[in-house]
C-alpha cells in the first residue's frame, strides 16, 4: 500500500506539474503573439484590447483565436478587403472613434456569420459597397456617420439583422433628396422608396424628350399646312390677276363661214 500511495502522490505532482507547464506555455504563447501596442488576456477566449493605441491601420497579426477585438479611439481611415478572414471565433469587435471612411466590399469576409456585436459608431462613413455587410449576423452600430442617403444604403440596411434598430440611428448628413437632409434614415426610407428615383428621373426625361418631338413635329406640319395654304392663295390671286382673252370679230366670222 505505501507504494502504492506513494505512485499515486508522484503522479498527481507530475500532472500539477505537467498542467503549470501547458498553462505557461498557452500564456507565453499568446503574449508572444499580441499585437505590438495590444494587450491581450484570457476571458471566456482571447481579448485583444488595442484601444487607444494611434494604429493607423487594423493589425495584420491578429491571433487566429481572438474572441474579443477593440479596435476603439485609434487613427484607423479604411477596413481591407478580408482583413478578419482567419479569425473565425471572433464574436465582438469594436472599431468605433476612428476615422473610418472606406469599407471594402468584402472587409467582413469570414466573420460576417460569427460576429454578434459590430460598432462603427462615430467615424467618417458616407457610403459603403452594397455587398459590404452582406451574410452579416451581427447587431450593427452604425449612428454618428456622416451618411448619404441613397439606394445602396437602403439595400444595404435591408440586408442586415435588425435593420429596422439600425436605419433609425441613421441620420442623412446629405440624401439624393434634398428634404432628407438632416432626418432619420428610416423616416427617409418611408417617405420614398430611393432605389427608384433614377428610373423615374430617366422616365421624366423620356417623357420630356418625346413631348418636345411630338410638339416640333406638329409645329412643322402646322407650318407646313399654312405655308402652302398662302402659296396656293398667291397663285390664285396671280391668276385671277391675268387678263382674260377676248375673240376678235374676224375670228368669230371665220368659225361661223367654216361651219
Amino acid at each position: 500500500m505505501h507504494l502504492v500511495d506513494l505512485w499515486i502522490t508522484r503522479s498527481l505532482s507530475m500532472c500539477l506539474l505537467l498542467q503549470s507547464f501547458v498553462l505557461m506555455i498557452l500564456c507565453f504563447h499568446s503574449a508572444s503573439m499580441c499585437p505590438k501596442g495590444c494587450l491581450c488576456s484570457h476571458s471566456g477566449g482571447l481579448n485583444v484590447s488595442c484601444s487607444n493605441a494611434n494604429l493607423k491601420e487594423i493589425p495584420r497579426d491578429l491571433p487566429p483565436e481572438t474572441v474579443l477585438l477593440y479596435l476603439d479611439s485609434n487613427q484607423i481611415t479604411s477596413i481591407p478587403n478580408e482583413i478578419f478572414k482567419d479569425l473565425h471565433q471572433l464574436r465582438v469587435l469594436n472599431l468605433s472613434k476612428n476615422g473610418i471612411e472606406f469599407i471594402d466590399e468584402h472587409a467582413f469576409k469570414g466573420v460576417a456569420e460569427t460576429l454578434q456585436t459590430l460598432d462603427l459608431s462615430d467615424n467618417r462613413i458616407q457610403s459603403v459597397h452594397k455587398n459590404a455587410f452582406n451574410n452579416l449576423k451581427a447587431r450593427a452600430r452604425i449612428a454618428n456617420n456622416p451618411w448619404h442617403c441613397d439606394c445602396t444604403l437602403q439595400q444595404v440596411l435591408r440586408s442586415m439583422a435588425s435593420n429596422h434598430e439600425t436605419a433609425n440611428n441613421v441620420i442623412c448628413k446629405t440624401s439624393v433628396l434634398d428634404e432628407h437632409a438632416g432626418r432619420p434614415f428610416l423616416n427617409a426610407a418611408n417617405d420614398a422608396d430611393l432605389c427608384n428615383l433614377p428610373k423615374k428621373t430617366t422616365d421624366y426625361a423620356m417623357l420630356v424628350t418625346m413631348f418636345g418631338w411630338f410638339t416640333m413635329v406638329i409645329s412643322y406640319v402646322v407650318y407646313y399646312v399654312r405655308q402652302n395654304q398662302e402659296d396656293a392663295r398667291r397663285h390664285l390671286e396671280y391668276l385671277k390677276s391675268l387678263p382674260s382673252r377676248q375673240k376678235k370679230p374676224d375670228e368669230a366670222d371665220d368659225i361661223s363661214t367654216v361651219v
